[in-house]
């Protein structure tokens, strides 16, 4: 059964007041426009994965120009489930208030299949801060697109889907990106044949899934004429190739959805470990940020 949570009408309390304050300075450039402006001033794009707020800031800090919330972090971080369509928008609408109100980063969204709206998930993530979303052609009973077992719907349905996320924009600078899983099932020129229609269908990226390598990204690219993201994830079917060889097979967008999210799992169970069997976390400490880290990347003073 999908998670239900009510969705709240107004800012969240805990979202940082001093961040919106500045935020409504830049009323100007939408999330979107800036989603956009940096495609033109880094190629290509680093899109950093975040799964809460303070990943957010760190990636800021750090020299990012984008960031991305994937359904499976918000999934396994936020419920502790696995990704498999538990999770439903206000689930995942929690995350991108707290996301977005923390940077001024342009956020992309993991947005599953629409939740069987796509009109009205568009007009609640463009309401939450976010810069654009991605949906994919998958059932909506949906698995990881590095895993086996894949169902994708009839092209005509996730046509449909685009089309009606085109008609919720508000803002005509929101992302409507397109994710295909064709490859994997159905081979590389039903997928690049699917991104077409999406594309003409209105979406104004791709997300090309789960390709494996450099020539079928260029393959993509060159059909396509629109900015294709690659999804750096690791552990899966995609090689982790480096910014300058998705360059060179004209990838526009490198993402890396969970890369820290791994990191911080493997040094928070190492922690957990050692204080239980050790009874302390003395041998720890350098592995550790801070206080005084923490409060300099919160601005506390």
């Amino acid at each position: 059964m999908p998670i239900s949570h009510s969705w709240p009408t107004k800012t969240p309390a805990r979202v940082n007041k001093t961040v919106w304050k500045t935020k409504s300075k830049a009323k100007c450039h939408s999330p979107g426009e800036r989603f956009r402006a940096a495609l033109d001033v880094e190629n290509p794009l680093q899109v950093a994965g975040v799964i809460h707020a303070y990943a957010a800031i760190l990636a800021e800090r750090t020299g990012f120009r984008a960031l991305y919330l994937s359904g499976a972090g918000v999934a396994n971080a936020s419920y502790g489930v696995p990704d498999i369509g538990i999770t439903t928008l206000a689930d995942v609408l929690i995350d991108v208030w707290r996301i977005a109100g923390s940077t001024q980063l342009p956020l992309l969204v993991d947005a599953d299949t629409g939740w069987e709206d796509p009109k009205r998930t568009v007009r609640e993530m463009i309401k939450a801060g976010a810069a654009g979303i991605h949906l994919e052609d998958q059932v909506a009973a949906k698995r990881c697109g590095h895993l086996p077992g894949k169902q994708l719907v009839p092209a005509p349905k996730m046509i449909a889907r685009i089309k009606a996320a085109v008609s919720g924009r508000s803002d005509s600078s929101f992302v409507i990106m397109a994710r295909t899983d064709a490859a994997a099932n159905e081979g590389l020129e039903s997928a690049i044949r699917r991104a077409c229609q999406y594309r003409d269908a209105g979406a104004d990226m791709i997300f090309a899934e789960a390709l494996t390598e450099l020539k079928q990204y260029r393959q993509f690219a060159d059909a396509l004429q629109v900015p294709v993201l690659a999804n750096i994830t690791e552990f899966g079917k995609t090689p982790l190739f480096d910014v300058a060889e998705l360059a060179s097979a004209g990838v526009r967008l490198a993402l890396y959805p969970l890369s820290a999210f791994r990191a911080m799992n493997a040094a928070a169970l190492q922690v957990y470990r050692a204080i239980r069997n050790q009874g302390t976390q003395k041998g720890m400490l350098k592995q550790m940020q801070t206080r005084a880290e923490l409060y300099e990347f919160l601005n506390y003073k």
